[in-house]
Order: C-alpha cells, then structure tokens, then sequence
C-alpha cells in the first residue's frame, strides 16, 4: 500500500510539473516562436537530456527492430500531440486548451478497453457523453476559440493512444529506453516532415536567447525527467488512471495562468460551467470506480 502510495504521490508530483508545460508555452510563444518550432526544439534538447542520462547509468538501448519502429510509430504520434497542444495555446489561449485537453479521459476509456482487452464500461460512455455536451456548451459561448477548442481535443485525443501503448510496452522495455527512441523516432518523422513543407529556412533558426531558455526549461525540467518516470509509473498504474490524474493539469495550469494573465485568460461565464462539469464527470468517475473495486473487493 506504502509503495502505491509512492507512486501516486510521484504521478501528482509530475503532473503539478505539467501543469507549467502551457505557461511556458505561452512564455515561449511571446517571444515568437511557433508551435512547429517549439516542438521540434523541445525534441531536440530532451533527446540530448536523455541520451546523457543513459551514457550515464550505462543503460543498454539495443532493441528487436519490430520494437523499434513501434517505438518511432508512437514518437511520431507524441510530436503531431505537442504540435497541436501547443498551437492550441497559440491561437485561443492556455484555459481553452486545458479544457479541451481534458477530453483525454473520455478517449483513453475507449481506447484503453481496445488494446488492454477488456469490456468498454457503460458509466464511462455515459460520462464521456456529458462530456461532449460540456464542450458543447463551451463552443457555443466561446465561438472565437473554436479552433483552438479542435486542436485541444486533437492532443487530448492522441495523448491516450500513446499513454495506453506505452503502458503496454514498458512492462518489457525499460521507461528510460522508450523514450530515448520514441523522442529521437518522433523527432526524425517531425523535421522531414518540415522538410517536406519548407519550413526550414533562417527564420526557423532565429531564435532569441530568451526564446532558448524557455524551451530548454520546458525539455529538461518539463519533459526530460517527467517523461522517463511517468511510462515507468505505467508499470503500477493503469493508463486509465494516469490519465484521470493528469486532468489536475487542468487546475493548475488554468489558476496560473489567470494569475499570471488575468486579461487574457478571464472567460465567459459559459466556458466556467462547462469546465466545472468536465471536472466534476472526471473527478467523479474516479470516485466511483474506487467504489466499486472496493464492493468488490468486500
């Protein structure tokens, strides 16, 4: 129990870590750089984290090639994730995109069931339906973020297939191995892919000083470390409940973000409603599966 306990204590230690991932975000986008930019910078920087990491523990990285290219498939997936995260902040702001994002819990009960090889849960169906009309809600009073509503939802979306595969994956391959080939994987696909849309040019690589040391707090700090023990804790914790916890980000990055830009972040009475339903669905399916495993149990 004292070591469930642990873990628990760590996950929510890491998603209070996360919860500053759109403030710097946003830092980073004031100092014009764009979600393209920022993505492919991050990846770099906590690749180089990362490898440091392994030479220094001497970890073995030598895999099956069918691993390997899984492992790319899925860091492919992890740089489209932070691409529409981050350009949802960019073109609505960091309240709208918490709220979007929060959808995750709904995607990943779906998904979750299809891979783990378990019965979809009704309540869960239904809860992600109240959901849907809490977004709803939120599009109807907040038309002008629409689009940052659709990319918010596009990361929460893409966040449960890689948190649900790397929950399978680690329980043969070490957390800190996934990640060095899932970042460097998703790295290579994402510069081709702006090789491919001629995104590289002088622009791309004029970057300020400050613009710099956001991005590397957000990969050494925000990323590095918060993603090497977050799939190791997938080995105790379900990616079910993972992604329940992580909605925490939700609170965080929301409170900071309004006291950080009360002017831009105040929303609509609308937006509020809706949030407090989100939260109080995601909150309270948490409480109901405790519930039941403990009837169960009894």
């Amino acid at each position: 129990m004292l070591f469930k306990n642990k873990n628990l204590l760590l996950l929510h230690f890491i998603v209070f870590i996360w919860g500053w991932s759109p403030i710097l975000g946003k830092l980073i986008n004031i100092e014009g750089i764009a979600a393209y930019q920022l993505v492919w910078y991050r990846m770099f920087i906590t690749i180089i984290t990362i490898a440091i990491y392994l030479y220094a523990i001497k970890e073995k990285i030598k895999l099956p090639k069918k691993d390997i290219l899984q492992l790319v498939g899925i860091g492919a997936i992890i740089a489209f994730h932070w691409f529409c995260f981050y350009n949802a902040i960019n073109v609505s702001n960091v309240s709208v995109t918490l709220v979007a994002f929060a959808t995750g819990t709904l995607f990943t009960s779906l998904v979750e069931p299809i891979f783990y090889k378990r019965k979809i849960i009704r309540y869960e169906i239904f809860f992600g339906m109240i959901i849907i009309g809490a977004i709803a809600i939120i599009f109807k009073v907040e038309t002008q973020y629409t689009l940052g509503i659709i990319f918010g939802m596009l990361a929460a979306l893409t966040s449960s297939f890689f948190t649900v595969f790397n929950g399978l994956l680690v329980r043969r391959i070490s957390s800190s191995v996934i990640a060095i080939y899932e970042l460097t994987g998703g790295f290579i696909v994402f510069t081709f892919y702006l090789l491919l849309t001629g995104e590289f040019n002088q622009a791309f690589f004029d970057v300020q000083p400050m613009g710099i040391f956001w991005i590397s707090v957000l990969s050494i700090i925000g990323t590095a470390f918060p993603f090497i023990a977050s799939v190791n804790l997938m080995k105790q914790i379900s990616p079910y409940t993972v992604t329940l916890t992580v909605n925490l980000e939700t609170i965080y990055g929301i409170i900071i973000a309004y006291i950080l830009w009360q002017k831009d972040e105040a929303m609509t009475p609308g937006f509020y409603l809706g949030t407090f339903i989100i939260l109080s669905v995601i909150f309270g399916n948490g409480i109901l599966k405790k519930y039941i495993k403990g009837s169960s149990i009894n």
